[in-house]
């Protein structure tokens, strides 16, 4: 049997499969979203069409304390059984749209959702459409919750601001889903334990007295310094921490200077700090300030540094990864999981795995046979939209699985 046939062949049958009109209705709202893309505690708009849509199916959607993003309640909650919760991230990135030839392309300038929220937030509405309807006929095993989390990208992640709020009171499992343009749409990618990295920024300023470039063996030579730094920090790193770990300085931004023949005064570098392990991440901050200053301080210069705390890996719960892998066979077959690698992304699902047991899988986005190399966080990303029915159904599901069994 090839791949594709057997793709096709569920494990089992379960109720909770899309009907060709709320499939349509979900791409156009998909659509809708990506043409009105907001940013990390902004995404008013947003919450309010989430808002209105759940409304509309009898349920009783209710606003984080952030002001944007929202949590729902499906099914009859007692207080004691444990809520299995889906989690979908709204906010999009502060990057133009390149896309052509689409007609939902973003509306706002300098404004994408380059990153596949939208998606993700689609498939959680989906399945909560979906799952109402199910609870309707008595066919729901358990409380669900619905969270549409804001600000994801905005450092150290809008997760731990709705954690606050109390969206994880109840909660017994949570899973979500993260868009991956390198695996076909109708496949998910699996991987228990850790999935993506650890992430932090990094801000360094240096400072010296300048002076003429003539002269530098009478001052700091400041743009040297800072060159140092750039080449230095990550490869000192590198032998001061287990290899496993992966701890990684990479710089996004270097200015120092104005004039060809003056040393500058001032020069400033930022990047990111990723990290593989939670060992490694907690360690990161004293080696991190320990390196800069050692080869700062050989260079006579004044170094300042501002280690902005991120987010820790995402490491799923080998339990619920394996409901999510039978719920995806339940659905399409064996054939369609695939085993994944670890991502050096970061992501703040990670905040709620600190304090339930979940897991994120993979949602394969790319059209099958494209060859095109597509990447998140790129002015160009799209979606293939079949993925959508691929994550509402992994959902539902999942959350009729784990409740037949718990």
């Amino acid at each position: 049997m090839s791949r594709d046939s057997e793709a096709e062949q569920p494990g089992e049958v379960l109720p909770g499969t899309l009907s060709e009109s709320l499939r349509a209705e979900l791409i156009e709202f998909r659509r809708d979203l990506h043409m009105h893309p907001e940013l990390g505690n902004q995404e008013f708009r947003t919450t309010a069409v989430l808002k209105a849509r759940l409304e509309q199916a009898g349920l009783e959607p209710r606003v984080l304390a952030t002001g944007t993003g929202l949590i729902c309640d499906i099914g009859s909650w007692d207080g004691v059984r444990p809520l299995f919760a889906i989690r979908a991230d709204i906010d999009a990135l502060p990057i133009p749209d390149t896309k052509t030839g689409v007609p939902y392309r973003s509306t706002v300038p300098d404004r994408a959702h380059a990153c596949g929220h939208d998606v993700h937030t689609t498939t959680v509405l989906g399945a909560g459409l979906v799952l109402s309807e199910l609870d309707r006929q008595g066919l729901l095993p358990q409380p669900v919750r619905l969270i549409f989390q804001p600000a994801e990208e905005v450092l150290p992640g809008g997760a731990s601001d709705a954690i606050e709020s109390g969206v994880l009171d109840g909660v017994g499992k949570i899973i979500a889903v993260h868009c991956d343009p390198k695996v076909d749409a109708g496949v998910i990618g699996l991987r228990p334990g850790p999935i993506t990295s650890a992430c932090d920024r990094l801000e360094i300023t240096l400072d010296g007295p300048g002076g003429h470039t003539a002269r530098p063996h009478l001052t700091t030579d400041l743009v040297t310094a800072v060159a140092k730094v750039a080449a230095e920090v990550p490869a000192l790193l590198a032998r001061r921490v287990d290899a496993r770990s992966g701890l990684a300085v990479t710089w996004g931004r270097i200015e120092a200077g104005h004039a060809c023949n003056v040393i500058p005064q001032h020069a400033e570098l930022s990047g990111t700090v990723r990290c593989l392990d939670l060992p490694g991440w907690r360690a990161a901050p004293d080696l991190v300030h320990a390196a800069i200053d050692e080869i700062a301080t050989l260079h006579r210069a004044k170094s300042q540094i501002n280690y902005i705390r991120g987010v820790p890996p995402v490491v799923n719960d080998p339990d619920v990864t394996e409901l999510l892998r039978d719920a995806q066979i339940a659905r399409r077959g064996p054939y369609a999981v695939e085993d994944t690698e670890q991502s050096l992304g970061g992501e703040d699902f990670s905040w709620y795995l600190e304090h339930v047991p979940g897991a994120m899988a993979r949602l394969g986005v790319r059209t099958p046979g494209d060859t095109a190399r597509r990447d998140l966080h790129r002015g160009d990303f799209d979606a293939d939209e079949r993925a959508i029915a691929v994550g509402v159904e992994l959902f539902t599901a999942a959350a009729l699985l784990d409740g037949q069994r718990t």
